[in-house]
C-alpha cells in the first residue's frame, strides 16, 4: 500500500514583528520596504512544520537515517492555511509539498529513508575547534564571498530544556520526541544552524531561505554542545538576488558526525 499523509497548519510569525529583529524581512515594515505584502515567516519554521508530517509518516527513524531536499517557491505569510502532503513514489522515496489555501505551492521537494543520492556530493567540512565570532563582523557581499572559504567553527550548547522550548514556542510542536532526558533536536533547529553559522562569520541581511538539502546520519541529541562547521560551495545571482550556498556539518560532543546540510540563502535581497 502506498504511504501518504496530509496535515494542516495555520502559519504564524515566529518572532516579534519589529525592525529590531536580526532579519527585518520577518517584520511588516522590513518586508514592505522590499516589496512584500507582509512579513515572511522564517523558512526553517515553515520547514519544521513540514518535517513533522514526514516524521509522523516515516517515524522517528527518519531523524536518524533519512534525508530531504526542499525548495521554497513563494513566501509564506502569517495566517496562511497550509496543507503539507507526503506521498510515496514508485521508487520508495516520497514527494513532499506544502500548499496555500489557494492551492499554490510554497514548499516542494522529496524525502526518504537511508542515504540521499546527492549526499556524496556534499563537502563535509573537517572537524575543527570552535572560535568566537569575528569582531567586528565583515560585510558579506558578492565581492567578499569566496567559494571554498571555511566559515568560523561554532560550538552551540543546547540543553534538553532549550530543545523543548524551541519545539514548543517556535514550532508549537509539543511532541514527545523533543522532551525529557532523551530529547532530540527539532528538524527546524537543525536546519536553522546554516543561518546562525553564517552570522558567526559575516554581517549580512536581510536574507531569504531558498533551499535545504538535509542528510540525517545519527540521533541529534539535546543536552550537549554541538560543534558546527561549514564552507561556501557556490554563489550566484538570479533576478537581482545574490545567493550563497554553504555545506555544513554538525557533530556531537564525542565528535560523531550526525547531520549534514546544504543551505542556500539569498544574502542580498533585490527590492521588488
Amino acid at each position: 500500500m502506498t504511504k501518504t499523509l496530509e496535515a494542516r497548519t495555520t502559519a504564524f510569525l515566529d518572532g516579534d514583528d519589529s525592525l529590531d529583529i536580526g532579519n527585518i524581512i520577518h517584520s511588516t515594515e522590513g518586508a514592505k520596504a522590499f516589496g512584500y505584502e507582509a512579513p515572511l515567516v522564517g523558512g526553517v519554521t515553515v520547514w519544521g512544520w513540514g518535517a513533522k508530517t514526514i516524521v509522523d509518516l516515516l517515524g522517528d527513524e527518519w531523524l536518524r537515517d533519512g534525508w530531504a531536499d526542499i525548495s521554497f517557491k513563494r513566501p509564506v505569510f502569517p495566517g496562511f492555511e497550509l496543507t503539507t502532503s507526503v506521498e510515496e513514489r514508485p521508487d520508495g522515496s516520497f514527494d513532499f509539498s506544502m500548499t496555500t489555501q489557494e492551492g499554490k505551492a510554497c514548499l516542494i521537494g522529496t524525502c526518504g529513508m537511508g542515504k540521499a543520492a546527492w549526499s556524496d556530493e556534499h563537502t563535509v567540512p573537517s572537524a575543527a575547534e570552535a572560535v568566537p565570532a569575528a569582531d567586528p563582523l565583515p560585510d558579506l557581499t558578492p565581492e567578499t564571498l569566496t567559494v571554498g572559504e571555511a566559515l568560523r567553527p561554532q560550538d552551540v550548547p543546547v540543553s534538553t530544556d532549550e530543545a523543548e522550548a524551541y519545539a514548543k514556542d517556535l514550532q508549537r510542536d509539543e511532541g514527545p520526541l523533543w522532551r525529557g532526558e532523551d530529547a532530540l533536536l527539532h528538524p527546524g533547529w537543525l536546519a536553522g544552524r546554516g543561518t546562525k553559522l553564517m552570522h558567526h562569520s559575516w554581517a549580512y541581511g536581510p536574507a531569504i531561505h531558498s533551499r535545504s538539502q538535509i542528510q540525517n546520519l545519527a540521533p541529534a541529541q539535546a543536552g550537549q554542545t554541538v560543534t558546527i562547521t561549514g564552507q561556501f560551495v557556490d554563489t550566484y545571482e538570479r533576478k537581482g538576488h545574490h545567493y550563497a550556498v554553504i555545506d555544513l556539518a554538525q557533530r556531537s560532543e564525542a565528535g560523531e558526525l550526525f547531520y549534514l546540510l546544504r543551505h542556500t540563502t539569498i544574502f542580498q535581497v533585490a527590492k521588488r
